[in-house]
């Protein structure tokens, strides 16, 4: 063997990882389902404080593990000769009883004729039992004893079926698949066409290669592990037995958690080479390989006479306990080098293991305190991104914990006043009262600015999230949408280049204005994992699609219609990425041209229940997403899919549910909101703020003589009044939010929209500003005030929609002739003026 780093920490791996997702045994099968909350497990970093995972009996099994094997292998000839340890050299002998390798080195190991196979006149196949192959592969390592993550002190213990719910026949395998390879990159942003075009050929041809034939034989797909390409492999090859082990081996490196798989992600996180530079010092350079004299444990004179963790335990422990506090150290210091240092480089390695609900750094340091580990709070340096007394407001006891002066309020004003009162009487005891009022009056005044301030902020950035989207709008071609066979996962759908983006709502406007169609899909999630793991939903989706398309005279390849579907169109890997996405959630469904809502009768995989349109209906994003669509667009794209494949108009009696967005039912509130900063209904206000005031502004402007079509007014007064007669329902002032905080459940009355709508009201009946201003024909769907006789509304529509109409707008088409794309509020030609 080589000793590498990526060798030993495939010890660790199978040590420390058992399963990614919390487990429930299977009742009366023996077996364990394992689709529960993230357990935080991996092989490197806890991801709650950010503390190397060495501390552990598991860490030392590993290294004992490790260490024994470099003892056993070519190392014990190689070092004591002078010569590098290398299974390159060591294997081409033929006195190798066996080699640790990864997948690709390992094919040039065992192939005849391979760069580093032995002669066949050197192989040592006499001593083999009949009927035995010699170059076997086998899934290694495993381990019978791991790391107990429940238990104080994470102690080392026997793997059983509850420790270890995916071991096999008492073997506990975590895959760690750290291949080397070459890498490719294309510059498309300075490539000329012809250089951008031939490198993508060059990508297409690397990506269809045979596992056999790719540089390095370090690339693999799952593609390559189907019977005719193994069967391919065979043949070029010369060898079916060394095909179908390559096979073995890599189908259980390959397998999903789903699948059963327990696989270790690598440390992709900035600053993964000085990680590794620090392991590979401290326990190859100077521990394993390290002459004994010099505090390692290796014997130059006599190999066979270095230091052996059972029988010289004092004298290993000793230089093991030096080893890990050494390596603590390096990482600390590699920490350091790092923009944001450890709480940076924790929230990275958060966001690299997808750990789930995902945390921002002020929530990292306050579940710190809520938990007194202060430890980690000073060594995070906590307190350079949260600000304890506004932590006082709801964790008191945590942060007084910390610092007991932290919450005490400073009264200056009112120490003076003592002091006068204990000294002075009479006419200056009346001034100091006078005087406290005052400054009483003014804390008073101050609140109430600042409380003003927020609502304005508020109303603002209520009107700016109707004109940008924070993230943007990623679409999927109808004709590839129906030929992927189910729901495509975001980023696949973005590594094979199948997304059409559109940065902003100007390019959205300009997309439809072209002739394109945008059709969005609302459904629920049918398992908790994935979206619809029945294939249900997609097929329903591809059916009510391909019906819209005929029903609206289009192009049935469905080469113009393009589909927005959650798990296609968000970010499901990155949580930052997904948290942006999900903000403009309104944005994107009020921006679609058309609306269907899929909602098969469909059991859900992980519970006992139907899913249907009633539970379709009792959830409160799919009703958020009706109401953002509708208060943009009306009812009148928006269709069901029925069970024949058809599509059937939204009817008013339905939509009056939808109307109580704030009513449906949100898994963050059945968990109580364990773990998570705040309610998914808080995330709606700004939207919903948003899209209220541009059709209370519509209604205003045209009673106001200034424009508008009186067929399409007439529609979105009876949607306001609606609205308006419920008004504290639709958009409730309050509402009840449990929490928990140091184990304590929590329920109290949260502020959602107060005022809001009446301020909204006030600010647009009295002429106030609902414009921003910014270039016209950088916006998109957003402009001041409507003139001459270029109006906001369009002509034949029952709501504000997308369109256009011929006329000044710089937006050019095709073929020169120009386009003026007309928007809920006015048109892109105009000037925007601050309010």
């Amino acid at each position: 063997m080589t000793p590498q780093t990526n060798y030993f920490q495939a010890f660790l791996a199978t040590v420390l990882q058992t399963n990614l997702n919390e487990c429930e045994e299977v009742s009366g099968t023996g077996s364990y389902d394992c689709q529960g909350a993230d357990t935080g497990q991996n092989m490197f970093f806890n991801v709650d404080t950010f503390e190397p995972l060495i501390f552990n009996e598991g860490y030392r099994y590993a290294v004992e593990m490790y260490s024994r094997f470099v003892m056993a292998s070519n190392c014990q000839e190689q070092i004591k000769n002078g010569e590098k340890c290398s299974r390159k050299t060591a294997f081409p002998t033929g006195r190798c009883a066996g080699v640790i390798s990864m997948p690709g080195t390992m094919t040039n190991l065992l192939r005849e004729g391979g760069k580093y196979a032995p002669d066949p006149a050197q192989l040592m196949e006499s001593v083999l039992p009949e009927g035995e192959y010699w170059g076997r592969r086998k899934v290694f390592p495993g381990s019978r004893k791991v790391v107990n993550w429940k238990k104080d002190g994470l102690p080392l213990e026997d793997c059983t079926a509850r420790l270890c719910p995916l071991a096999k026949d008492g073997i506990n395998y975590a895959p760690f698949f750290a291949e080397g390879g070459e890498s490719y990159a294309l510059n498309g942003r300075q490539s000329k066409p012809a250089a951008t075009d031939a490198m993508w050929d060059l990508f297409t041809w690397l990506a269809e290669m045979p596992v056999g034939e790719v540089p390095l034989a370090g690339i693999y797909r799952k593609s390559q592990l189907t019977d005719e390409a193994i069967e391919d492999l065979a043949t070029l090859w010369n060898n079916t037995v060394m095909a179908e082990d390559l096979n073995d081996v890599l189908v259980e490196y390959f397998k999903s958690e789903e699948e059963g798989g327990n696989s270790v992600q690598d440390l992709f996180i900035i600053g993964f080479p000085s990680y590794n530079e620090a392991l590979d010092t401290e326990l190859h350079k100077n521990l394993i390989l390290a002459p004994i004299e010099s505090g390692g444990l290796f014997n130059m004179d006599d190999p066979s006479k270095s230091l052996h963790p059972v029988d010289d335990k004092e004298e290993f422990d000793e230089r093991y306990n030096r080893f890990i506090k050494d390596l603590a150290t390096r990482y600390d210091e590699v920490n350091a080098q790092q923009d944001g240092g450890a709480l940076q480089q924790l929230s990275l390695w958060r966001g690299a293991l997808d750990i789930s609900p995902s945390k921002s750094k002020e929530e990292i340091c306050a579940d710190l305190l809520v938990v007194g580990d202060h430890t980690n709070f000073d060594k995070l340096e906590c307190l350079n991104v949260v600000d304890l007394k506004a932590l006082c407001q709801s964790q008191k006891e945590s942060v007084v914990a910390y610092d007991p002066d932290a919450c005490k309020t400073e009264d200056n004003n009112s120490t003076i006043i003592i002091a006068v009162l204990c000294s002075i009487v009479g006419a200056i005891l009346l001034a100091g009262i006078v005087y406290f009022v005052y400054k009483r009056y003014q804390s008073y005044r101050r609140i109430r600015i600042a409380h003003e301030q927020l609502m304005e902020a508020t109303l603002n950035e209520s009107i700016r999230a109707l004109h940008s989207l924070d993230y943007p709008l990623h679409l999927v071609r109808g004709e590839e949408f129906a030929s992927e066979g189910k729901l495509m996962r975001h980023e696949v759908l973005r590594n094979t280049h199948k997304l059409t983006v559109l940065d902003s709502l100007a390019d959205v406007d300009a997309f439809i204005a072209a002739g394109k169609h945008v059709v969005f899909f609302s459904h629920q999630w049918t398992s908790f994992t994935v979206p619809d793991p029945s294939g249900n939903q997609y097929a329903s989706m591809c059916s009510s699609v391909k019906s819209l398309a005929k029903e609206k005279g289009w192009d049935e390849s469905l080469k113009d219609v393009f589909i927005w579907v959650d798990y296609s169109c968000i970010p499901q890997a990155n949580a930052s990425t997904q948290n942006l996405a999900i903000r403009s959630l309104a944005a994107y469904a009020s921006s679609a041209t058309f609306f269907i809502i899929t909602a098969p009768d469909t059991k859900h995989a992980d519970l006992d229940d139907v899913c249907d349109l009633d539970t379709y209906q009792k959830r409160m994003w799919c009703r958020a997403e009706q109401v953002c669509h509708s208060m943009r667009n009306g009812t009148e794209g928006m269709y069901l899919a029925d069970a024949n494949g058809g599509i059937t108009p939204v009817s008013s009696d339905f939509f009056n549910d939808s109307l109580h967005v704030f009513d449906g039912e949100l898994t963050c509130c059945r968990l109580e909101h364990k773990g998570m900063g705040a309610c998914d209904r808080q995330s709606l206000v700004i939207p919903l703020l948003g899209l209220y005031g541009e059709l209370f502004r519509a209604k205003q402007e045209f009673e106001n003589g200034k424009g508008g079509n009186a067929e399409a007014l007439t529609s979105v007064n009876a949607f306001l009044k609606e609205i308006e007669k419920q008004q504290d329902e639709v958009f409730p002032r309050t509402f009840n939010r449990v929490m928990w905080r140091k184990n304590k459940r929590i329920e109290e009355e949260v502020l959602l929209f107060g005022d809001l709508i009446d301020r909204m009201k006030a600010r647009i009946i009295s002429g106030g500003g609902f414009d921003i201003d910014e270039d016209a024909e950088n916006v998109g769907t957003m402009s001041t005030t409507t003139k001459g006789s270029d109006s906001f509304l369009r002509h034949g529509s029952d709501f504000l929609r997308h369109g256009v109409v011929h006329g000044s707008s710089t937006i050019s088409g095709g073929s020169g002739s120009k386009v003026q794309i007309e928007t809920a509020v006015g048109t892109l030609a105009e000037t925007m003026e601050e309010p």
